[in-house]
């Protein structure tokens, strides 16, 4: 279930630091009622942006995959093969 706070309970830094650092996910700040910011340990925010750096770099892979960019392993080889005659 996601951690929601008020935003005037930011005033005691310490408390909400160590909620934060305790919350499994994402803390969510709200403004009179709306969303206005999330928080996160860095921690947390480190695995995530790894996370989409690697779905990145998988989905940009596909795409030259589907733009005939790249080769076979089979052909690489033999290029190498031929290339340093082995």
């Amino acid at each position: 279930m996601p951690k929601i706070i008020p935003i005037k309970e930011l005033k005691d830094t310490a408390s909400i630091s160590l909620m934060v650092r305790e919350s499994e996910g994402p803390v969510y700040v709200t403004k009179n009622g709306y969303d206005e910011m999330v928080l996160m340990s860095t921690e947390e925010h480190d695995r995530l942006m790894y996370e989409m750096d690697v779905l990145i770099k998988l989905l940009e892979g596909e795409a030259a995959i589907q733009r005939g960019e790249v080769e076979s392993a089979f052909d690489s080889v033999d290029g190498i093969r031929r290339r340093y005659e082995l």
